[in-house]
């Protein structure tokens, strides 16, 4: 096994380590700096059958890919390998879908409805054949179908996962992850940031409107930030009454990170009155099974409490608002970054010292200071409406 560069005048295969091509002599150095090498990686199978990869023009890639090669034929997995030359994407796709730790991806049918509108399109193609030109024509012909810029880059991001994890695994080659790497996304930085905040008067019609788990769904998101993962996965055992906290395992949190979130009176007056199913340890539940999904009835509340629901709706409302809501009344009510980061989950490496100094206490006191933010809310709507009659 190992690295090859070849020549950009005469394509000839060869040592990385010569500085001048052993055939026509052009300065390899020099065309390594200008980035005009090619770098191959050599392996045999176990057949014996010697096998020659294209990685693309970066030595660190070509590494990383001898390196994986290298592991395979330690661990006895080069039968595994699969010529990328033969395989079309939607065999590439069976191949990924049915790994155990996709199909335990929450996100899976997100996932797999991405990557099958990517197969719409290209299905039945080689692996190997795919260019750019094809990545770039299928964004303009997305986008002129109506299709949002992130909803674009969302199928053809879970797409270029699929071929990672393809390439981790031996199965296609650099040049074929090289060609999704050089795809740049439809979406312009920071245009798809949200700043949709609900009112609390929004908040009140939507769960007056709502059936009963989606009321209390919308008002665990209204009063702790929590993802909705979270909170369709939260179980009982989780939720300390006695001492009104919410106690979320590294396992439980999209970050990974272990989090205790308050609970505050409304919330703790919601909890109290939900009826736990005797099989079933979920906090939610909908005709005594655990709720899968809220669009539905989310969708049905904003139609009646008369707000805006879609995500590219202009003032359009979606469930993960509450989690940016949250966040913005706790910055109103003066309660320090570093506390709501640490009951929301917001982690970033620089605030990651910040938060070895957050305690319960912190948190509790948070949460007194955003009950005097919605008493003075609530006294506030209460006046406008008495002045309005």
């Amino acid at each position: 096994m190992g690295i090859l560069a070849q020549c950009p005048v005469c394509k000839t295969r060869q040592s990385i380590k010569n500085k001048a091509c052993r055939k026509c002599g052009d300065d390899l150095d020099k065309a390594k700096s200008g980035k005009r090498l090619m770098y191959w990686i050599s392996y045999r199978l176990p057949s014996g059958k010697q096998k020659q990869e294209p990685v693309g023009a970066s030595i660190d890639d070509a590494r990383a890919a001898d390196g994986k090669k290298k592991i395979l034929k330690k661990e006895g997995k080069l039968f595994d390998i699969r010529d990328d030359t033969k395989m079309t994407f939607n065999e590439l796709t069976s191949w990924y879908l049915g790994l155990e730790k996709v199909k335990a991806l929450a996100s899976y049918h997100t996932i797999k409805i991405s990557i099958e509108k990517f197969n719409a399109v290209f299905g039945g193609m080689i692996v190997a054949k795919i260019t750019p030109a094809d990545l770039e024509n299928y964004q303009a012909k997305r986008a002129k179908a109506g299709k949002a810029p992130a909803t674009i880059d969302h199928e053809i991001g879970k797409t270029k996962t699929m071929i990672l994890k393809a390439f981790d695994n031996g199965k296609i080659s650099g040049e074929t992850l090289r060609t999704f790497k050089k795809i740049k996304k439809t979406l312009k930085k920071g245009a798809d940031v949200r700043d949709r905040i609900l009112t609390h008067d929004e908040f009140s019609r939507l769960c007056e409107n709502s059936t009963q788990h989606i009321c209390g769904m919308l008002t665990m998101g209204y009063y702790t930030g929590m993802r909705r993962g979270e909170i369709l996965k939260l179980t009982w055992d989780k939720v300390d009454m006695k001492n009104r906290t919410i106690n979320l395992e590294a396992a439980d949190t999209k970050d990974r990170e272990r989090r205790t979130i308050p609970i505050y009176d409304e919330l703790f007056k919601m909890l109290k009155n939900v009826t736990r199913h005797i099989n079933d340890k979920h906090v939610f539940l909908f005709r005594g099974k655990p709720v899968s999904d809220i669009r539905t009835g989310l969708v049905k509340a904003c139609k009646k409490a008369g707000i805006t629901y879609g995500r590219f709706e202009k003032g359009g409302f979606i469930f993960h608002d509450l989690r940016h809501t949250f966040n913005t009344n706790m910055r109103k009510a003066g309660v320090p970054e570093s506390v709501i980061m640490a009951i929301t989950g917001h982690s970033t490496r620089e605030m990651f010292d910040r938060y070895d100094t957050v305690d319960l206490d912190d948190t509790r006191q948070a949460l007194q200071a955003l009950e005097v933010f919605f008493r003075n809310v609530t006294q506030n709507v209460t006046l406008n409406e008495k002045q309005a009659t």
